[in-house]
Parts: C-alpha cells; structure tokens; sequence
C-alpha cells in the first residue's frame, strides 16, 4: 500500500475570494475525486483549526494500492483540475509518499 499525504498553505485571497472559502472549496473538490478516479482507495481532507507559524492550511492524506495507481491517479484528468485550481490559490505544497 502507498501512503500520499500533501500539505498546502493558501493565498490569503486569491480567486476573489479568502483562504478559508478557498480551502473549503479545495476540500470538496478533493473528496469528489474518490468517486471518479477508482485507483483512489481511501482519502480524507483536513482544514487546520489551529494556527501556527509552523501549520499549514489543508492536508490531503490518500491510500493507493501501488505506485502504479497513484501515478494513474496523479495523471487522470479529474486531478489535473483540482491540480489547475491548487495552482491558483496556494503559496507552498509539501508532499510525501511512502510505502507500508
């Protein structure tokens, strides 16, 4: 089983509107993916409900059975949409995949 877990912080405004709606709308955009890419095994999407310097705005924690199927998932269609409105909106992303 591959891991994929994606940190980002967002734009105080971007779009026309502020970070909170733009990380909302980011959460529905990326939960939506699970009934449309089938290689998605298990996804959940977090909004950060402390601040920090250190914190980041949304978290992406997503399960593929292999590095095959996250790599589908990364290239299906649906994702490079939400990959076009994470462009939009973000400041920074992090990311890790590992293995279990």
């Amino acid at each position: 089983m591959i891991k994929h877990i994606v940190m980002w912080r967002l734009k105080e405004f971007a779009n026309g509107v502020n970070k909170e709606e733009n990380a909302r709308k980011l959460k529905s955009h990326l939960e939506s993916l699970k009934s449309k890419i089938k290689e998605i095994k298990r996804i959940e999407v977090g909004i950060n409900i402390k601040s920090s310097d250190a914190a980041s705005d949304v978290v992406l924690y997503s399960e593929f059975d292999s590095m095959d199927d996250l790599e589908a998932y990364q290239r299906h269609p649906e994702h490079m949409k939400v990959v076009d409105f994470v462009n939009e909106i973000r400041l920074e992303r992090r990311v890790v995949d590992y293995k279990v």
